[in-house]
């Protein structure tokens, strides 16, 4: 069988670990070559050894409008094209209001609204006509969570830069997905918990979703590669809960 991504050029960011590194993964399996991004060199490297020889890394720091144009000027000079990208570079923490400071503010919202806004951005002169572009939400973008508030508000956004990108990119027919995955075992979520209470943190999330349990990385990434591949061709503009459906009840 046809692999459904043969001979395309991927950009995935954040993706030196969890969801962003199955993504990458998934992309490989099915014919792509993916450029991988992170801030930290030494895990970047051993997801770029893990995906092996179609897997290009480039150490990039989303907030950082300079080291975007490097990844940028790397993808130009070596592939001259994009044909998918996914702008899945994000970060969090918790502060209930009250607690919130201005560098929590900056640190969220630095990376997740503005590195998604200036990637995407970044990349329009080398997305190919027909692209498609995903980013990564939340379902914190329609439920509460406590002391999550300004995460929650940082991938709201992410869902109305979707809605207005799908207008503005009208002529060029480029889809802009939203992404958003629900409770998933990841480095980033069983690391809000010291080790001996990771499994309860699990469980106590898989006690609020209706399956009964916490994704895994690999299926976000199946979610992923239907937006990303023209199985989705006429979808445009939505966001996709991938949350075992806890974002629905």
């Amino acid at each position: 069988m046809a692999h459904v991504l043969e001979g395309k050029v991927a950009l995935v960011t954040g993706a030196n670990s969890g969801i962003g590194l199955a993504i990458a993964q998934k992309f490989v399996d099915e014919g792509a070559h993916v450029y991988i991004t992170g801030r930290r060199l030494p895990e970047l490297e051993a997801a770029a050894a893990q995906l092996g020889s179609n897997a290009t890394a480039v150490r990039t720091d989303a907030s950082d409008l300079g080291s975007l144009d490097g990844l940028f000027d790397t993808i130009a000079r070596q592939s001259g094209r994009l044909d998918v990208l996914v702008a899945n570079a994000g970060s969090g923490s918790t502060a209930p209001l009250g607690a919130i400071t201005e560098e929590q503010y900056d640190n969220t919202f630095d990376v997740n609204v503005k590195g998604t806004l200036f990637t995407v951005q970044k990349a329009l002169p080398l997305l190919v006509d027909g692209a498609a572009v995903v980013l990564t939400g939340s379902t914190t973008s329609i439920t509460g969570s406590p002391a999550f508030s300004v995460y929650a508000a940082s991938k709201a956004a992410i869902r109305s830069l979707a809605r207005g990108w799908i207008i503005d990119l009208k002529g060029r027919n480029i889809r802009v997905n939203v992404l958003a995955p629900g409770p998933t075992e990841t480095p980033g979520l069983v690391g809000l918990a010291a080790p001996e209470h990771r499994q309860a943190l699990l469980d106590n999330f898989a006690a609020e979703i209706p399956l009964g349990r916490v994704g895994k990385p690999e299926e976000i990434a199946n979610a992923a590669l239907f937006l990303a591949s023209d199985q989705s061709s006429f979808v445009n503009g939505i966001e996709l809960f991938v949350d075992g459906g806890v974002a629905q009840v």
